[in-house]
């Protein structure tokens, strides 16, 4: 079986399912905000609910049942990971490398990035959503296999973030194998978000100069933001969130 697990309902709305074979998974979650505590995949799920604030019922009919079909594949399944470079794609694709890594049957899993753009692209650290299907097929086709020791790889840097263990992740970026480009780039993105006592991190410092010299208007924000630091891959809900706390 063929699993396309692809990184949000954006991608899922402009897949083309007639010339990509395969079954879609959908990953609707953002672990690049909030709370990660939780050694089973109850307990980790539980946590992700309460910070979600919504219903354990809502999250497992939205996110778990999704992911269920991960833990449920047959052996020589095909895994293919449709994700982008930004931080937001990467720490979801961590944590399902993690996730495929540990099962325990034969398999096949590629990363599938956005190789359509070039890096001068202004839409390069997040380009599925501006992707017409021609350019989609090319991603697919040119997709790249996950070895082994690229899937261990994987699960060490989803366990270094979820554990916020900064060093390792840092380092880790040095060494990073060709299935994680720009791997260096990104996590000193994360590592950034995390300041000096009494400092502002990156993102809290270029919402800080936007709102003295742009505009206090949050959509103004969001959007002069994503010109600067798409790099982070934010939502509105993530940077909203940042914004009121630079706001107050």
């Amino acid at each position: 079986m063929i699993y396309n697990i692809l990184n949000g309902d954006s991608l899922a709305f402009s897949f083309p399912y007639e010339e990509i074979e395969g079954e879609t998974i959908v990953m609707r979650e953002a672990l690049i905000d909030g709370n990660l505590s939780g050694d089973s995949f109850p307990d980790f799920f539980h946590t992700r609910a309460n910070y979600l604030q919504i219903t354990h019922e809502e999250y497992n009919n939205a996110v778990v049942m999704e992911l269920k079909k991960i833990l449920n594949a047959g052996d020589n399944a095909e895994f293919n990971l449709w994700f982008e470079y930004d931080l937001f794609c990467q720490v979801n694709m961590w944590f399902l490398i993690s996730l495929i890594h540990n099962l325990s049957i034969r398999k096949k899993v590629f990363a599938v990035y956005t190789t359509y753009l070039d890096k001068s692209s202004n839409q390069f650290w997040n380009g599925f959503g501006m992707a017409n299907k021609k350019e989609l097929i090319i991603c697919a086709n040119n997709k790249l296999e996950l070895t082994g020791m690229d899937l261990a790889f994987g699960q060490d840097l989803w366990l270094h973030y979820k554990n916020n263990n900064l060093d390792e992740l840092r380092r880790q970026s040095k060494i990073a194998p060709v299935a994680f480009p720009y791997l260096e780039e990104v996590v000193k993105a994360h590592i950034d978000r995390f300041p000096n006592a009494g400092g502002m991190g990156r993102p809290e410092k270029v919402i800080t100069e936007i709102t003295q010299n742009v505009s206090k208007d949050f959509d103004t924000v969001f959007r002069e933001f994503w010109r600067r630091e798409n790099i982070y891959g934010f939502g509105d809900t993530q940077l909203r969130k940042i914004y009121d706390r630079v706001i107050k």
